[in-house]
Order: structure tokens, then sequence, then C-alpha cells
């Protein structure tokens, strides 16, 4: 470990608008002048934030003009009309007549001015560090885009990429994009199964995928995976392979071709093309734990539009920042983090490895080493390097961050003080952002101007009409309800590939002409929103509502847990019983007296009511590569069904962990 010290600046002073008790974070005087989003709202005399979001969500059309012209987006044709929604919520148009293209914006504009500014900074599992300009990643994403044509994808065609975080996935990314093919990334860690169902449901041209990827110190055969499902995909004509190890891997000769034949010798020529608005530019596949994977269909303007806005004016991105979120290509957050990180010029840090290897403080390195500006992590990562203690982090200078980002899953109190007052030194905000695959982007996130609490998401993202329903379909405030979106956006999903039916059922069928998006959530006294967990894991025990999130939150209070999850399981007389699964910290050892003490932490928080049932011990829980707990799947597990498509998940041995558990 490096022997430095950090130079984290004292917290803020607490803000007079609600309970000083409640109020950790306050941005300075200095820090809301210097913000994007306080150049819009000088723009356009808004006076504050209630201000801002009353009149974002009043009027979505003004409000997206409005952004764009203020953030500076390119437009190839303008556009006639912003929203067209005439086929209902469910079918709306965004920016008519408008031609864009996200390559244009995110990597030829920067070209004259920022050419030599770095770009990419890929960190590999061995910690070997790989940098890329803007005109070398241009350079490469053209010579991708050359390299399809000349295998005949054409505007339109479905390109899969299944590649490790290397500097090469994001060349091939924007590749895609610059021809007006569509891109379809998926996790290099599925296997070929899942891989092969989502190829099939795109219908895949190409897959550009390599040889092996690396993950803690071990290869990982990705070409293998690639060829297995590459039997059940017929239309699948080319794979086009990076040599990552170089070590032996299977061929079939004419299909496959190496990356550094068809792409390196491609000529750097051609234009980027001129798209529509509407034309497609991503295909992105929910996780498919709980049943067929979903195909959610982007567009160029709705990405750009949505990412844009949202690392400008929730993560206050501006060109010399250093952006580090921890994610794979295979999660929305990858695709979102490459075009909102470029289309500002700044610099995107991607890094191949697990966070935690080969030391616990592997990304303190990474933070300190390139100066990163911001930091964005999960919760349950945020709970794994909590358990190897504070040495890791204490020895490292981390006061280049400014503004910590986390999504993915509702936070625990403590973990999330942990995050803010020891990696942000409790003078960066944590923009807590909660969306969605579908959306590829939030429904609800701080802005880095507004005073937070611990765990808040603050209130509705700009330009979504966001509310919280109780079940009568009426606005509630002070309670847990739904979250709901009441007008469209120009990122949400155009229906579900090939099954629009199941797109209209899942979101528009239980209240009309509003998006249901399957969420608890809470608007408290002082108008901060708060998420409990989606409704679908809701556990309901005799007549009382709650979600896991509260039940492993009170958990996790206690000094021996460092993770936990909660279940519903049938029950004969309360419909549902509480089953939870706790992974103690270092030091701590299952026993009756603190299964005992376990049940008690749950009573103190939830009531009698919610007494756990069973309480069980296990080494690790079944996360997503995304480090999202997979509770459906322990669901299936303890009750002995079938878990379903298990591909998202990185640790299938801790599937087996549950019914092991003592």
């Amino acid at each position: 470990m490096k022997k430095k010290t950090s130079k984290a600046a004292p917290a803020a002073k607490p803000a007079p608008a609600a309970p000083a008790s409640d109020i950790v974070w306050t941005p300075s005087a200095e820090t809301v002048a210097a913000a994007n989003v306080t150049r819009f709202m000088k723009a356009h005399a808004i006076r504050d934030y209630d201000d801002l979001v009353r009149r974002c969500s009043a009027d979505v059309s003004w409000f997206w003009d409005a952004c764009l012209k203020d953030l500076g987006v390119k437009w190839q044709a303008p556009y006639t009309k912003v929203l067209d929604d005439s086929r209902g919520f469910a079918w709306a148009q965004w920016f008519t007549g408008g031609k864009l293209n996200i390559f244009d914006n995110c990597l030829d504009r920067h070209l004259e001015r920022r050419g030599g500014t770095t770009a990419l900074i890929g960190v590999m599992d061995d910690g070997h560090v790989r940098k890329w300009t803007y005109a070398e990643l241009h350079d490469e994403a053209s010579r991708v885009a050359v390299a399809l044509k000349e295998l005949g994808v054409q505007k339109g065609d479905a390109v899969g990429i299944y590649m490790p975080m290397v500097p090469e996935v994001v060349a091939a990314f924007f590749g895609c994009l610059r021809i007006g093919a569509v891109a379809v990334p998926v996790f290099s860690a599925f296997g070929a199964r899942a891989l092969a169902v989502r190829l099939q449901d795109a219908e895949a041209k190409v897959l550009i995928t390599a040889d092996y990827g690396v993950r803690r110190g071990k290869a990982v055969a990705i070409k293998k995976e690639a060829d297995e499902a590459a039997k059940e995909c017929p239309g699948l004509k080319n794979m086009i392979v990076l040599k990552r190890l170089g070590a032996d891997c299977p061929w079939t000769p004419l299909r496959d071709l190496w990356w550094h034949d068809i792409v390196g010798r491609a000529a750097h020529r051609g234009e980027t093309s001129v798209l529509d608005a509407e034309d497609r530019s991503l295909i992105i596949y929910t996780s498919g734990t709980t049943g067929k994977p979903k195909g959610t269909v982007h567009t160029h303007a709705g990405c750009l539009a949505q990412m844009a806005k949202e690392l400008g004016y929730y993560f206050d991105v501006k060109p010399d920042s250093v952006f580090f979120w921890v994610t794979d290509i295979g999660w929305m957050m990858g695709p979102w983090e490459m075009i909102g990180v470029t289309f500002f010029g700044a610099t995107l840090v991607i890094y191949e490895g697990a966070p935690d290897y080969p030391k616990p403080d592997r990304l303190w390195d990474i933070v300190e080493d390139h100066r990163v500006t911001h930091l964005g992590i999960s919760p349950t990562a945020v709970r794994l390097l909590i358990t190897h203690g504070e040495e890791w982090f204490r020895h490292h200078d981390l006061s280049s961050l400014r503004i910590l980002g986390s999504t993915g899953e509702p936070w625990d109190p403590e973990s999330w003080t942990w995050f803010f007052r020891n990696i942000g030194g409790s003078r960066c905000p944590v923009i807590n952002i909660s969306g969605g695959t579908e959306i590829v982007g939030c429904l609800l996130s701080p802005l880095p101007i507004t005073p937070l609490k611990p765990c808040t998401l603050r209130g509705p993202g700009l330009g979504m009409d966001i509310d919280v329903f109780d079940d009568a379909g009426k606005p509630i405030r002070g309670g847990i309800g739904h979250l709901v979106c009441k007008k469209p956006a120009p990122s949400m999903t155009k229906g579900f590939l090939k099954d629009p039916q199941r797109y209209l059922d899942t979101y528009f069928s239980r209240w009309p002409n509003v998006w249901y998006h399957g969420d608890w959530a809470k608007v408290d006294e002082n108008g901060f929103w708060f998420l409990y967990g989606r409704s679908d894991d809701t556990i309901k025990i005799a007549g009382k509502r709650t979600g896991p999130a509260e039940v492993e939150a009170a958990l996790i209070e206690h000094p021996a847990v460092t993770e936990a999850a909660a279940i519903g399981v049938p029950h004969d007389i309360k419909g549902e019983a509480l089953v939870c699964f706790a992974v103690l910290k270092q030091g701590f050892e299952p026993s009756e007296k603190l299964r005992d003490e376990l049940s008690e932490q749950v009573v103190r928080h939830l009531g009698k009511t919610l007494r756990p049932e069973i309480v069980k011990f296990v080494r690790m829980l079944p996360k997503t590569r995304s480090a999202k707990i997979v509770r459906g799947v322990i669901r299936k597990k303890w009750l002995g069904q079938d878990p379903g498509d298990i591909a998202s998940v990185d640790n299938p041995d801790a599937i087996e962990e549950i019914l092991r558990a003592q």
C-alpha cells in the first residue's frame, strides 16, 4: 500500500432547510455557482431546486428542447417537433425530422480541439494501464466501422459485443454507432446459452469478442463460449476476435477474423452516417434471472439526450473530469458512461478486474494513480470493501474525488455513511441514481447543488414527471408507495424487441397512460425521495408489507453482518414468512445467540410482526457482475424450485450456499 495521507477537506455545514441531524452534506456557494445545472437555471430564470423540478416536470417538451441546446448537442439536421405522443405515452416519438449520430457528438466533434487529450484509460486485471487519446479512439472506432462494412453490416443490422472491459470494447461500441449498426452488448461473464438467446433475438450478423478475458488473475475462455453460442445462431456470419491473451482458442476459418487483421488493416476512411433521431443505436437486455431476457430498444437521440443530461447536470462532468464507474458493457452503465463522458470530452476510466483483486485497495489505487474526479460503485461492492477494514483506503490520496455515484439497489445507512465519510471525506456528494435498462437512465437523482440525507435519491430526474402512487393510483407523501412516471422521456425503450405486448403489460397495464416502474418509493416530510426495493420483491406478512431492503438494512446495522438478503416464503397462517441470509464479518462465527440477536435487530426496526422465521448464515450471496443480489434466485433455490436462467450470476457457487446455510 502507498503511504500517503488523504487530503480530504472537512465536512460542509448542514443546511437549514431540514433538520440538521438529517442533512449530512450541503454544497458550497462555489460548487453551486460553478455547476452546469446552475448555468441552465440562470438562463431560464429558475429560482431554486423546487422550481427547477416543477418546471421540468410540467413541460417536458420545453425542458428537453432547452436542455439539449444548453448542452450543445450537435444535430445533422434540426428537428421540427420535440415530442409526438399522438400514439400515446407508450409509443411516443421524439425530435421529429431531426437527424443525429452519437458518434458525431462524442468523437467527431472533439478531433480538432481535443484530439490529443486522453479519452480513455484502461486498467487491466494485472494493473497494466493502456491510454488512448481522442484521436486514437476515433481512429480505432472508425476502423471498426470500416471493418464491419466490409463484412456486409448495414444500417440497422445488429452487432453483438461480448468482450472484457479493455479499450477495444469502447472502439467496438462506437464503431457500430458510426455506421448506424445497432450495438448489442452482452456481459463477458455470460455462458454460451445466455449469449445465444440474446444474439438470436437481436438477429446479430456479427459478434465482436476476444480469445480470453482475465478475472482475478485467471484466464476466462470467452471465445469458447462464443463458439458454443454460434452453433445456435445460424444468422451469425462472422466473429471479430481480439487477441487479449494470445493463447490457443477454437477457430472457424472464413467465419472468424482476428481484430488485428481486419480492424488493424482497415483504412481510416468513410463518413459518419446521417441518421434519424429515432434510428436504433442500442439493444440491451435485462438480466434474465426471472424469465426470458427482455430486449430494450434505444435510439441515437434518446440515448444521447438522457446520458448527456445526466452526466452534465447530475454529475457535473466537465472536460477536465476523470470519470470511473465500476461496471461492464453488459450493464446499461457501460454504454451510459461511454456516451456521457465522451460527449463532454472528458476522460473515461474502465477496469477489467474485480474491485478487491489483487488487494482490497485496487479501486483506491486507480483513483489515486489517475486522479479520478468521479467514482461510481454499487452498494453491494461497497459492503464487500468494508469487510476488508479501513487500512486499505487510509493510506491513499483520494483528494481528487469531487463526486461519488451509486446505483443498482437501495443503500443501507451504515454502508452509505462509510462511503460518504471514508472515501469522499464527507466533502463529496453521493449522487445516488435509480432508473433502469429500459430507460438507460434515471427516474430519480440528486443534483450537486442540493443538500443530501443518507441514502436519499433527492428527487425526480429533470424532464421526468415522477410521482409516488398509493394502491388506488393517488399521489402519496410520507408513506411508501409505487414509483411511477406520468409523461414520456426520450430514452424510454421503444417497446421490447419482438414482444410489444409484454412491454405494455409490464409498464402500462396497472394504470392507463402511466409508466409503472415496479419500485417502492417514499417522499419524506422535507421532500427527500427514498427507494425501498422492487415491488416484485415485496414481502407481506400478516397483512403488513415491507421490502427486503428495509430488512437487510436492519441486519447490516449489526456489527457482525456485512451483507444480507431477505425473502418472503409461503406460510399457512401469515401468508408469508421472512427468511434471512447473513454474511458475517471476519472474526464472527455463526451461533444461536447471534441468530437471536439478528432476529431482535429486525424486530427493533420493523416490529414484532416482521420477526424473521428463519435466519441463516452463508459465506456469500449470489450476485450479478454488477453486484446486485439476485433475491429471486435465492428464493427459488430455498423453495426447491428451478432457479431459471442464472447466466447473469457472477458467482454461481453461491447459489448452492443457500441450501448449505447454517
